[in-house]
This record gives C-alpha cells, sequence and structure tokens, in this order.
C-alpha cells in the first residue's frame, strides 16, 4: 500500500511525443531547510515556491508542533515566525514525518541540543531505515536516544541540555548526516567541525550562511571541512525555492526516450553537489542544452531543454558523481535501459538504505521488463536494449518509495507494452502534480484497479 493510505495501482503506457514546459515543483531538499532554519531563526522567514508535497508538509507540522508560527498563504507562499536557536518548545504528541528521511533526520539533529525530549515516527517504509546514523554523532552532544534496535523509529530523542560541540567525520557520504551534526551544532557552544571524505549536497551550508551563521568550508588533507560557530542568532530571510532536479529528472529522461519529444523545464536549481545526473545523461549523448543561465537566492539556476536522444549510449558512471546524483540512478537506469551497451553504476551503496533498497527494486523491475540488470552490494549494470527495443508489460512492485513509482512510469512511455505499477500513492511525497505535469505534455498513465 502507498504511504499514507490504499494502494494506487497505475498503467504507463507508450506515448506519442512530449512536448511543452514542464514546470516542476520546488527543490524538496531546500523545502525543508527553509522550514527548520525559518522555525530557529528570529522574526519572520517568506518562503516562495516552497514545495508542497506530503514529506515538507510533515516538516512543517513538526515546526508548529516544536512551537514555530508556520503559515500557508497559497501558490506555494510560506512564512515561517521563528522562535530562536535554542528556542523549541517540548511537542505534545509524536512527531510523524511520513516517508521523510530527510526530515526526520535533519529535525532530530536540530532539536538534540536543546533540552527537550521529542518522539518521532513514520510510515512503514521510514521506520525500517537505519537512524543510528544521526542517533550516533548528536549522542556526542550529549543527547540520548530510544528506539527500537538499528536505532530504527519510533524513537525518543532526549536533547542535551548542555550541549558540547563535536567534530566529526562522517563514515558515508550522507548530506543528511552532515546536515544534522551542523543543526545540533547551532546550539552548541564554541565551534561543531564536520569533515566529509567527500564533498555532499551543501544547501544547508549555503542556507546557513544566508540566515547569518559564521560557518567556514575548506578543503584539507582528510578531504572537505566545515566549521561552524555555535549559538548564533539566526537573522530572517525572503526565501525563493528553485525548482527541484531530482523532480526534473523525470520529465528530463522521458523527453530523451520518448520519439520526437522537446520538452523545456525552467528553473532548475543547478546546484553542482545536484547536478551530477544531466552531467552523466550529456556523456551518453543526450540532447540537453541549458538555457538563460542565472543565480537566484545563491543558488546557480537554469532553463533546460530535452529532446529525444535515440543515439544513447551506455557509460560507466563517475564513481565520485554518486553523491550529487544519489537520488537519480533509478531514472538513470531507466535511460540506460534504452541506450546501447552497459551503463555501470558503482560506489552506490548508499541506493540500498533509502526509501527502499533501490538497487534491488529497480534491477527486479527492469528485469521482469526485459531488461538484463547486475548487481552487487554497492554496483550495478544495466544492459540497454537501445531504442524501441524494451518489452515492458510487466507490473512492478513500487515497494513504497516514489522514484521507483516515477521512473517505471517514465519506462512504460516508451516500452512495447504497459508498464503497470501496483502503487503510485508515494508519488504524491514529493511530486504531488506528477501525473498532471506529465499528462500535459503528452504521456498517457491511467489510475486502475486491476
Amino acid at each position: 500500500m502507498s504511504s499514507h493510505g490504499t494502494p494506487l495501482p497505475m498503467t504507463s503506457r507508450k506515448c506519442g511525443p512530449l512536448k511543452g514546459q514542464a514546470h516542476v515543483p520546488g527543490d524538496k531538499s531546500i523545502s525543508h531547510r527553509s522550514l527548520i532554519l525559518g522555525a530557529m531563526a528570529v522574526g519572520e522567514t517568506r518562503i516562495t515556491g516552497l514545495l508542497e508535497g506530503e514529506d515538507v508538509l510533515d516538516t512543517a507540522k513538526a515546526m508548529r508542533a516544536f512551537g514555530a508560527e508556520v503559515i500557508e498563504h497559497g501558490g506555494g507562499e510560506w512564512s515561517v515566525h521563528g522562535v530562536g536557536v535554542g528556542g523549541f518548545a517540548e511537542p505534545e504528541n509524536v512527531i510523524d514525518c511520513g516517508n521523510s528521511g530527510t526530515g526526520v533526520r535533519l529535525i532530530m539533529g536540530a532539536m538534540s541540543t536543546t533540552g527537550i525530549s521529542a518522539t518521532f515516527t513514520g510510515d512503514a517504509s521510514l521506520n525500517s531505515r537505519p537512524m543510528a546514523r544521526i542517533t550516533d554523532p548528536i549522542a556526542l552532544f550529549g543527547a540520548q536516544s530510544y528506539g527500537r534496535s538499528g536505532g530504527r523509529l519510533p524513537l525518543t530523542i532526549v536533547g542535551a541540555a548542555e550541549p558540547v560541540p563535536v567534530e566529526y567525520t562522517t563514515p558515508m557520504p550522507s548530506a543528511q548526516v552532515k546536515s544534522a551534526v551542523l543543526l545540533a551544532g547551532l546550539n552548541a557552544p564554541g565551534q561543531t567541525v564536520v569533515i566529509e571524505k567527500e564533498a555532499t549536497r551543501d544547501h544547508t551550508e549555503r542556507m546557513l550562511a544566508g540566515f547569518g551563521a559564521e560557518i567556514v568550508v575548506e578543503d584539507v588533507a582528510e578531504g572537505h571541512k566545515i566549521t561552524l560557530t555555535g549559538q548564533p542568532e539566526l537573522k530572517p530571510q525572503t526565501i525563493v525555492v528553485p525548482r527541484d532536479p531530482s523532480s526534473a529528472a523525470f520529465p528530463v529522461c522521458a523527453a530523451l526516450i520518448v520519439e520526437g519529444s522537446d520538452v523545456l523545464v525552467p528553473n532548475i536549481g543547478l546546484n553542482p553537489t545536484r547536478a551530477g545526473l544531466f552531467t552523466t545523461l550529456q556523456e551518453m549523448g543526450a540532447d540537453l542544452v541549458f538555457e538563460n543561465m542565472r543565480e537566484e537566492g545563491g543558488e546557480p539556476v537554469a532553463d533546460l531543454r530535452a529532446k529525444f536522444s535515440p543515439d544513447l549510449k551506455g557509460i560507466e558512471v563517475d564513481p565520485a558523481r554518486a553523491a550529487s546524483m544519489i537520488d537519480e540512478y533509478p531514472v538513470l537506469s531507466v535511460v540506460a535501459s534504452y541506450a546501447q551497451g552497459d551503463t555501470v553504476m558503482r560506489g552506490v551503496k548508499e541506493l540500498r538504505v533509502k526509501e527502499s533498497d533501490r538497487i534491488d527494486a529497480m534491477a527486479k523491475g527492469l528485469r521482469a521488463n526485459g531488461i538484463e540488470v547486475e548487481e552487487g552490494d554497492d554496483w550495478w549494470i544495466v544492459k540497454g536494449r537501445g531504442h524501441g527495443k524494451v518489452a515492458g508489460g510487466a507490473e512492478v512492485d513500487t515497494v513504497l518509495d516514489h522514484r521507483i513509482a516515477m521512473s517505471f512510469a517514465i519506462l512504460g512511455m516508451a516500452s512495447e507494452k504497459p508498464v503497470r505499477l501496483n502503487d503510485g500513492g508515494p508519488i504524491a511525497t514529493s511530486f504531488p502534480i506528477f501525473e498532471r505535469l506529465m499528462a500535459d505534455l503528452g504521456a498517457q498513465i491511467e489510475r486502475s484497479n486491476s
């Protein structure tokens, strides 16, 4: 079943050319952080273009539960009246973060250095995901956690009444872990230091600086070092959320594989820590053009035009790029199915512990639809069949994962036979207008009971 209701079966059919503009939702990563940092500032933060998917709405509810005034004005415009660093109130009820790993991990970090307690839960998918990667570093600040084995939800955090600053080296590339530690460090005295062996998406660092925190980022022998000076007074901001590159990936990839397509996706955030997919697609021979390059709110932005690309080639994806496109590997594997030759993806162990085991879920679904896949613990290979040679015709298990569901919806748009999703409901967690947007471009995705 879907994350918030009964299963919603869908069928995606081969369609004619996709044409037009795809106005995708606001960036999910920036939307989460806008609400959380707005709640930790003093005064009113104004946000436009907020992603109003279930994941972000759950974060908005959580910020209200911690005492911030969060107001929806309509049309993606929101305001947050913050309580200041260290000003969170103790929630009266359990915090339900739904399907959002980003939301729950960042919120746990943000409250862990305040002398309050909070209990967190989520849907079946979120409650199965590992939280020790957050509870371990926040324990260094003095927070305590009590949950199921492996630090899984439901889980209670007892915040540190007298937190101490920490120096922490992340054990794996994870923007969520890094961000949770930095948010915890806001209410700790002195300097909190995070060292990453590989740089990950840097929205938190950019936004902390924008809110007035003293933060220094530098490359050192150990890797990427971020130093945050604690206990600042964060200043409220006016934030324009760029369009989400992870959501843009779906209409872009669909245009590449559907014959005759020409799709423009305006106002896409092209933060270099997020744009790895587009570089990879260009290396495969995709017809992608960046138009009207500019900067908005400290983030690089452009309009992205994608056209049908019949001569895509399989490549070996640079493993160093994995952190910048970790959420896009499922839909990349769909494009790889329509390329000639093998597409090799290595250094992607993190995919095993996302909303689902995404390597396993995509491999099973692709095989069922006639694509040969090889896989290991941290790698997989999709053996592309080329344009017009993907059979389709199978039903896939979307395993409560929005990106798995959308990826197989894209696969069906160019396969010989329709592709059925056992549950498209999770799509609403990140891309609530997906069906309508794709239909407006010319896709044929139908809801069904069979």
